[in-house]
């Protein structure tokens, strides 16, 4: 793996998104685990050490996988070509910005600065582009964030209505405007601090899923987002090549633990398009 060397958001909006995806899991993994599940299962008890051990794991997988996704350089620092010594290829382009050929697939980020390989997105969660060495770790990190959420979800019910009285319509505005209550000083109470954790991890489950839903269509039509808007599908291999391709050889380890290693087929340069891979298959 090649590892960024600036790794630091490059602009406002980054560095917010990425303070609060910092804050904000280690906040909801603590009330998780030690608010909520002591209350729901005896600890010590087996059920209780199921729960414990399951809502870590998630953990490492969020973290590893976000730490993986934001330190891989994914760029085309290590493989452009000066415009003197490039032979010119099919699909090659010339960068205006970066002033030299980049591969097919590959398109500027203008915060990032440079030509991401095989560019899917520019992440503000993560401050850095979805490309072709850590398209894997983003997708995992999205995955494992959905799970968590829905996981949560389902026993934050129990604990949330167990303790806190329905009261219309005071609870209706308190659920809608948590936080508030709780910065504006409206409501102090840990009831309230909890319930803004609840709703935090309902509107990430929502906004997970669909990311889910959008991006692993994307893996299994062999697309990344550039390409969809063109509507652009000539590197669809099938829906297992197309895994392999994000995943790696090893695809099956990759949906473990970020930590395995899964050698990718392609380099991020050169790509097999739908017809030449139909031909070779025949």
């Amino acid at each position: 793996m090649n590892f960024r060397k600036k790794i630091w958001p490059k602009t406002a909006g980054d560095g917010a998104s990425m303070v609060f995806v910092l804050i904000i899991v280690p906040v909801i993994y603590w009330f998780e685990l030690w608010v909520v599940l002591p209350q729901l299962f005896s600890p010590g008890s087996s059920i209780y050490l199921f729960h414990f051990t399951l809502g870590t794991f998630i953990l490492i997988n969020i973290v590893g996988n976000f730490t993986y996704t934001v330190l891989c350089d994914t760029s085309t620092r290590s493989v452009i070509l000066p415009v003197s010594k490039a032979k010119v290829k099919e699909g090659w382009r010339f960068c205006l910005s970066c002033e030299s050929l980049a591969p097919p697939r590959s398109w500027h980020c203008q915060t990032c600065g440079i030509c991401i390989l095989k560019r899917d997105h520019h992440c503000v969660f993560t401050g850095c582009c979805v490309g072709h060495f850590n398209h894997r770790y983003f997708l995992m990190f999205v995955l494992y964030l959905f799970i968590a959420t829905v996981y949560s979800f389902y026993y934050n019910n129990y604990f949330i209505w167990g303790r806190i009285k329905f009261d219309f319509p005071m609870s209706i505005v308190k659920m809608v405007f948590p936080l508030a209550f709780f910065v504006f000083g409206f409501d102090y109470s840990m009831d309230q601090f909890y319930l803004t954790l609840y709703i935090i991890s309902i509107v990430g489950m929502a906004f997970t899923g669909a990311l889910s839903v959008y991006h692993f269509h994307l893996v299994f039509t062999g697309g990344v987002a550039h390409e969809r808007a063109k509507r652009n599908s000539r590197y669809n291999l099938g829906w297992r090549q197309n895994l392999k391709d994000v995943f790696g050889e090893r695809w099956y380890l990759t949906w473990i633990l970020p930590y395995f290693e899964s050698r990718l087929l392609g380099d991020g340069i050169n790509w097999k398009t739908a017809a030449s891979w139909r031909e070779k298959t025949r």
